[in-house]
């Protein structure tokens, strides 16, 4: 009887309009934002928002919902950073800060929390890992640890905890009220307390930005999945240089693996229009 029942939706999904199935799936959603940890429904504590995105809405309640902004930080977005002294173009990632920053405001309006993940390691390194691994060999080459000259003139260490080089990006700046993580690798997930930090606040949903696409914020969502939280990326508020000019991006590559398969796309001008409205 279970397989008929099985067989009978999934012919259901075949044949009915795309327009249906989104509907259906939006109503999921909204059922899912309203869910308490036991999994039986309850009042919302806020009114739910629905969110234009692919591969259809998602409606979600900012009460449960953060945003999350993974390494805007200098040593990737800004002159003299890592990245630049690197030669790596950061001019998609810049560019991605003006939409982010809109995105943050209307976010700090709506009481939506805000988490700031940022790359950077202890002074001795010895958050760097093995002396062979994969994760220390590969940041050396990139010069981490190196001292520099920031341009304000101070001293400075690339990507070094509490320095200029991982400091978020002006236009960004974390304000009272927002939570800022030190991470020692790709996923923000990854021995820190990202985790108990939402589970603690209740929340099931992310809007994810940052940078870069395919390595931080993919790995973050990747693992965020893995724990069964609903996450959105706002596809012009992050960009990837690895892959920068060819017919398809890492960075459209890592959004189309989301639609399909990890999470929901958006950008921030639909995600304006959500919570604005």
């Amino acid at each position: 009887m279970r397989w008929l029942l099985s067989v009978s939706l999934v012919g259901l999904l075949l044949v009915t309009p795309r327009n249906a199935v989104c509907a259906l799936a939006a109503e999921a959603n909204a059922e899912r934002a309203v869910e308490t940890d036991t999994g039986k429904p309850h009042e919302a504590k806020g009114r739910l928002m629905n969110l234009d995105a692919k591969p259809e809405a998602i409606a979600f309640d900012p009460a449960k919902t953060a945003v999350i902004v993974v390494d805007m930080q200098n040593d990737f977005g800004s002159k003299g950073g890592m990245f630049d002294r690197a030669g790596i173009d950061i001019s998609g990632i810049q560019k991605a800060v003006g939409p982010t920053a809109r995105v943050l405001s209307a976010a700090r309006k709506a009481g939506i929390k805000i988490i700031y993940l940022k790359m950077g390691f202890k002074p001795d390194l010895s958050d760097l890992g093995a002396p062979n691994s994969v994760n220390r060999v590969r940041h050396l080459r990139l010069g981490v640890g190196q001292k520099v000259v920031a341009p304000d003139g101070r001293e400075s260490r690339i990507l070094i905890r509490d320095t200029w080089n991982t400091d978020i990006v002006p236009e960004l700046t974390p304000q009272a009220g927002d939570d800022v993580i030190y991470k020692t690798r790709f996923s923000g997930f990854f021995e820190t307390d990202l985790d108990m930090r939402l589970r603690k606040l209740g929340v099931t949903h992310l809007i994810i930005t940052g940078c870069t696409t395919s390595i931080c914020v993919e790995s973050t969502v990747r693992d965020a999945m893995f724990r069964d939280y609903l996450a959105v990326l706002l596809a012009d508020c992050m960009s990837e240089p690895i892959g920068n000019g060819l017919p398809r991006s890492n960075h459209d590559a890592s959004l189309l693996s989301v639609e399909v398969l990890l999470g929901w796309v958006s950008d921030s001008e639909r995600f304006l229009k959500a919570v604005l409205q």
